[in-house]
């Protein structure tokens, strides 16, 4: 389908004729325009119509604003994306207008804006210019667009639904004005209506652009969600009305439970436990595509949503209830809450579906995502960085994989223990954000008040001890008298304190024992064990900043368990040390979080073998190749064959190739460089890496592709 996208200026002339059914589809809010916006509407059209000449002809077009619409060319039909709220109103006033001007002409000329009748002779059923939302569409008929019908409505006394009470007040507004307006006056109003005022439509035939395009022009952030099109979709395929119903009512009590933008929220999660992979399109797109469970209504409902929007509650909330561990929970939770990133969220809620009722494995689980979440902060990873490592996590929960490995991506290799501890030790008021520096201190100052510290505090700042400049002539100067010193701790966790206040320059520079009195504290105490440690010293010298500096770190080393940190240069020796004395064989590994591979091999010099076990991609995705028909002929002789899933190949016994690349190209199922792809088996060491500290004369078969 050709995706043309139109966007026309039409008179309401245009909007009301046989060019246009406009279809209210189920994903849309139910109409929502109270009293407040239907006075507005109508005084301002005749605030307009008081301003424009007595030939109604040449007074300038008054436009009511944009509709988008999922349309083709050459058919009427119509599905509003956005806009119901307005054309229900319009088509409300030319009702009331109808039911208040005395003129029969003018109100069979408004109805046929309205409705077309039905025709006995030739066999034709009333024709609607306005379908809503199908559980209000009998009373809109009856009430609004059938002749008559607002008489009736104001005599209507019964408790109506939300939506046919706002059309009912909606209604009284109208006929209360109209009725003061003379006849002349409301035949001019009618024809300015139809004639003089304009909406912008924009249509597409294709619903998601449509969404994309409602999205960029509603900048008021209107009813329309991603949400409320999956909605219609999924609770509109289950086979029956009940059960249409009962779903409806669980969707929405979810929704109001969670609230609206943290519904969409959880969506996004969703889309991510599938997706394990940064987003390329748009929610409803990705949704579609990725979340399998989506196109099985009930599934998708019962072992789904509902679970894991039951998880995503009491994780926002820290609230886990249970016989053990429920509070020690709950901490990890509000720290992990804390974080500006929510890239964790998706394998929590994959972990939390499934083992919540095991308190052991919940308090190891959250202990230890925690623990990688504020060593990601203090790292700075990157999204893309967080998006792969958590996937990779989500993958290894659905899998059932032990997350207390050293290999399992819930836990930090010694490498990246190192690199949290030099990010903690060094100068982080200088390499981190300031949001990120305050929470990474709160948890710290937590840490240092033996967890009893509770932090409701509308601002929370970072100041130094020892000022960024200190006076020549002052006590700080006397006690740091080099500036190399002074330059190498005064960015560092132990010349920093906390203040529940915001920072203040001018009082940054004073001397140590007003800054004590008057600035870290309030009314002489302090909310912050951090600072409290600051007002027990009488000199500020960098031996009291390298004795705090010390203590803090072993807290934070201590919490994250961060004893077994080695530098990559020194892993790699170690490792290297290891492999001269282990013989021949090296093992090698190769991961692929994005398909959810992974892959062992190992190299002897005179051939690299894939063993057995290892996983595959099922198909070939890159440019034809000799490693294609290799593929081919492994799957021929049964070296490799089909999971159990049916979702990806294994390899059934050791299979020897001439070169890592055959070997990684046949994993991935396309052309690559395995020298850069498999690494040592528990470090990040490429294969090429390793082949450059062999000796030259030792073999190894990727020397054939260097």
């Amino acid at each position: 389908m050709t995706h043309t996208l139109t966007a026309k200026e039409q008179s309401l002339a245009k909007i009301f004729s046989d060019d246009y059914v406009f279809t209210i589809p189920g994903y849309q809010r139910p109409y929502a325009w109270g009293r407040d916006q239907a006075q507005e509407l109508l005084d301002d059209l005749l605030g307009a119509l008081a301003s424009a000449p007595a030939q109604l002809g040449e007074a300038a077009p008054y436009f009511l604003g944009s509709i988008v619409l999922i349309k083709v060319e050459a058919s009427p039909e119509a599905t509003v994306v956005d806009g119901q709220q307005r054309l229900t109103t319009l088509t409300l006033l030319l009702s009331a207008v109808r039911a208040t001007v005395q003129d029969v002409a003018v109100q069979t000329g408004i109805t046929k804006r309205i409705y077309e009748h039905g025709d006995v002779v030739s066999a034709t059923q009333a024709r609607y210019r306005l379908l809503p939302r199908e559980r209000d569409r009998d009373f809109f008929r009856q009430y609004v667009q059938h002749e008559n019908g607002l008489q009736a409505l104001a005599q209507v006394n019964t408790v109506l639904p939300d939506a046919q009470a706002r059309l009912r007040g909606n209604a009284l507004v109208f006929m209360e004005v109209l009725a003061k307006l003379p006849q002349a006056e409301l035949v001019r109003l009618v024809q300015f209506i139809i004639t003089r005022c304009y909406l912008v439509t924009v249509a597409t035939p294709d619903l998601d652009s449509a969404y994309r395009i409602f999205g960029v022009l509603n900048s008021r952030g209107l009813d329309l969600s991603a949400t409320d099109i999956l909605k219609a979709e999924i609770i509109g395929a289950l086979e029956t009305e009940v059960l249409r119903d009962l779903y409806t009512k669980k969707w929405e009590d979810e929704e109001e439970d969670l609230g609206r933008d943290e519904f969409g929220d959880l969506f996004s999660h969703i889309r991510m436990v599938y997706r394990k992979a940064k987003p390329q399109g748009t929610l409803l797109k990705e949704f579609k595509e990725h979340v399998v469970p989506a196109k099985h209504p009930r599934t998708f409902m019962d072992e789904v949503l509902l679970p894991m929007a039951q998880a995503f509650c009491e994780l926002r909330d820290a609230d886990y209830a249970s016989t053990h561990h429920a509070e020690q929970v709950n901490d990890h939770l509000r720290w992990l809450n804390r974080l500006e990133f929510k890239d964790w969220v998706p394998p929590a809620l994959t972990f939390f579906v499934r083992y919540r009722q095991q308190p052991e494995a919940v308090l190891s689980f959250f202990r230890d995502l925690e623990r990688l979440g504020y060593s990601m902060l203090a790292r700075k990873a990157g999204v893309n960085e967080r998006i792969e490592r958590f996937s990779a996590l989500t993958g290894a929960v659905e899998a059932g994989s032990d997350l207390s490995g050293s290999a399992s991506p819930l836990q930090l290799s010694p490498d990246e223990q190192h690199r949290t501890y030099a990010a903690l030790s060094g100068p982080l008021y200088e390499t981190h954000s300031p949001r990120a520096l305050a929470l990474l201190l709160l948890r710290l100052d937590h840490l240092m008040s033996d967890g009893s510290a509770s932090y409701q505090h509308e601002v929370v700042s970072v100041e130094h001890v020892m000022p960024q400049q200190p006076a020549p002539n002052s006590q700080w100067a006397a006690w740091v008298p080099d500036k190399a010193v002074h330059q190498l701790w005064v960015h560092r966790l132990g010349n920093l304190a906390l203040l529940s206040r915001k920072k203040n320059s001018s009082a940054s520079n004073r001397d140590f024992s007003w800054k004590k009195a008057a600035y870290f504290t309030k009314g002489g105490t302090t909310a912050f064990a951090l600072t409290t440690q600051v007002l027990q010293h009488a000199d500020w010298t960098a031996e009291v900043m390298q004795e705090r500096q010390n203590a803090m770190l072993e807290l934070l080393e201590t919490h994250w368990r961060l004893q077994g940190r080695k530098s990559k240069a020194a892993l790699a020796e170690a490792l290297l040390a290891e492999l001269e004395e282990a013989g021949d064989a090296v093992l090698f590994e190769l991961e692929s979080s994005r398909h959810g591979l992974a892959a062992a091999a190992k190299e002897n010099g005179k051939a690299f073998t894939v063993l057995a076990g290892s996983q595959a991609k099922l198909d070939w995705t890159g440019q034809p190749h000799s490693y294609l028909q290799l593929r081919e002929d492994l799957r021929s002789s049964g070296a490799l064959k089909l999971s159990e899933d049916e979702t990806h190949l294994v390899f059934a016994t050791d299979t020897t190739f001439k070169s890592p690349s055959a070997a990684s190209a046949t994993v991935l199922g396309r052309t690559d460089n395995g020298r850069n792809t498999w690494r040592l088996k528990g470090s990040s060491i490429t294969y090429a890496a390793w082949q450059d500290n062999l000796p030259s004369s030792q073999p190894a078969t990727g020397r054939l592709e260097a």
